[in-house]
């Protein structure tokens, strides 16, 4: 199975197994777990080598939990996906199951791209547009990006709005070319 089949299968599985009401703090403390395997090496290669045993990764997991505070399900579902071998695959994971409940939630998730911070009534503004864009409420991620010059870039899924100086340029190179 592909490892993206394998992640949407086991994000299903993980909202299941968590229910709506406590995604939230779970997919948070996921988040954690993808930002240990980032940032060390150590810990990354506890998860994804075939060399530890299940008992020794397990302890090792609980311990980590222990500390940083994971809930019991959270702790299950990770040491479940290190057994498989789904680990590696985590941020697609992650990404998936952020996406089901936020269908479930009638929510979208929007990254908008700016060469400026955007002032709040700026994004209210934003919001509120692309509520009556797309149906749904919007939860805005700001990502400053001084490529763009001027204007936004927004996306909202495999979507993407671009009102940016640079798209719209591009866009004028490519009327241009065409004759």
């Amino acid at each position: 199975m592909k490892p993206v089949k394998e992640a949407k299968k086991y994000a299903k599985m993980f909202v299941n197994t968590i229910g709506y009401d406590q995604m939230p703090q779970a997919l948070a403390e996921l988040g954690v777990v993808e930002q240990l395997m980032a940032g060390s090496t150590e810990f990354n290669g506890l998860l994804l080598n075939p060399a530890f045993s299940d008992a020794d990764r397990e302890k090792a997991l609980k311990a980590v939990a222990a500390r940083v505070g994971w809930s019991d399900k959270v702790l299950q579902f990770v040491i479940h996906l290190a057994q498989t071998g789904v680990i590696a695959a985590l941020a697609e994971v992650i990404r998936s199951a952020t996406q089901i409940y936020l269908e479930k939630n009638k929510r979208a998730q929007a990254t908008v791209l700016s060469p400026v911070e955007l002032s709040p009534a700026h994004l209210d503004r934003l919001k509120a547009s692309l509520k009556k864009l797309i149906d749904r409420d919007v939860d805005l991620e700001t990502v400053l990006d001084p490529s763009l010059l001027g204007g936004v870039l927004v996306k909202v899924g495999s979507t993407m709005y671009d009102s940016s100086i640079k798209g719209q340029l591009r866009l004028l190179k490519d009327e241009l070319i065409k004759g």
